[in-house]
């Protein structure tokens, strides 16, 4: 196994679900003006970091990022382009933040098991997030 392509995977996901709940989270905050649905959305995000940081080296997630060899980062998918309003913005994003704690689940495993537990813990909260902000913006 190489480790350097695993922290490669870990480093690209943690950025990618933190950037999708931040989507949310601001949406939370400056359009429904929901002191407790952002809050709820930060505390996640924050979370997220807080479990990297107890179970992963925060060095060699920097270190071997390797975004110019990145071959996913050119280019947007056919959906990227598209969406329905402010709900379809939402949604895309948090189901983005689902996906990638998904993966950060099973990668986790490889470096270190009890993370994956915890990254499991956020994805359900988001899962009830995606739920009640649903029904405040009609997702």
């Amino acid at each position: 196994m190489d480790k350097k392509k695993v922290y490669r995977i870990l480093d690209a996901n943690l950025n990618r679900s933190r950037e999708g709940i931040r989507v949310a989270e601001d949406v939370a905050r400056l359009y429904l003006n929901n002191e407790s649905l952002s809050k709820k959305l930060k505390s996640l995000r924050h979370r997220i970091t807080k479990i990297a940081q107890e179970s992963f080296e925060a060095d060699k997630l920097l270190f071997f990022r390797d975004s110019k060899k990145d071959v996913g980062a050119k280019g947007m998918g056919k959906m990227e382009g598209k969406r329905k309003g402010l709900a379809g913005v939402v949604q895309a994003n948090l189901r983005r933040a689902q996906e990638a704690l998904r993966v950060l689940e099973e990668m986790g495993k490889l470096i270190k098991k009890d993370s994956a537990e915890k990254f499991k813990r956020v994805r359900f909260r988001i899962y009830s997030l995606e739920n009640e902000m649903g029904q405040k913006i009609k997702i």
